[in-house]
């Protein structure tokens, strides 16, 4: 995709994205690529964490890597995806079906566009996860988008119908869901959320979950 004549302004292409950030990093921060502005965010915190690590496990296991499950995916936590010259992302877990991607690349990011993204909300990146980036993935005709809300404890997922999200559903922690394109599996939703902590009159303490990356 060509960038449009805008004027004189900040942005970079992946070449030079590249020259300042080489993909062999020392650092623990996420640099992203988002319309050729660079976007640096810190390493997230446990409930984030804790949020992927689950998730990982009760899709890649049975839509992956596990001989018991319906399988035919690859299921990558932040890996890097290359979408055009202006904009290269790093999605909290993403999924290809295999008979699309039947091999990775041997080095660099992943070019072909994904058939799930799922981002995990943090204060530092929600407005960039609930608009740039979603746009990004509703252009470049991802099919399924999933949003985990740590904070709200809620699941939501989207259809990409024409290149625009539509809203299927949302899901909290008391519900067992059973959401595309993985809807072959219940998933427990409350499982992808740390416990909430009880304040002194026992009563629980969002404020806890509410800040911090």
């Amino acid at each position: 995709m060509s960038r449009p004549d805008v004027g004189p302004d900040p942005r970079i292409d992946v070449a030079e994205f590249l020259r300042q950030f080489p993909e062999e990093r020392e650092d623990h921060a996420t640099v992203e690529l988002i319309d050729g502005i660079v976007h640096v965010s810190p390493r997230p915190w446990a409930r984030h964490q804790r949020a992927a690590v689950i998730l990982g496990a009760r899709v890649g296991g049975p839509f992956d890597h596990d001989a018991e499950g319906p399988g035919g995916w690859w299921i990558l936590p932040e890996v890097d995806v290359r979408w055009s010259d202006w904009d290269w992302t790093v999605p909290d877990l993403a999924g290809w079906r295999r008979e699309r991607m039947p091999e990775f690349p041997e080095r660099g990011p992943i070019s072909v566009v994904p058939d799930w993204v799922c981002e995990i909300l943090s204060p530092s990146t929600r407005r960039r996860d609930r608009t740039a980036k979603m746009e990004i993935h509703a252009r470049n005709g991802v099919p399924h988008q999933w949003i985990v809300d740590p904070s709200a404890r809620v699941l939501e997922a989207y259809r990409n119908e024409g290149g625009r999200w539509l809203r299927i559903g949302a899901w909290g922690a008391g519900d067992v869901a059973r959401v595309a394109p993985f809807d072959d599996v219940p998933l427990e939703v409350g499982e992808l959320f740390l416990p909430l902590s009880s304040g002194p009159e026992g009563v629980a303490d969002d404020e806890a979950l509410a800040w911090g990356p």
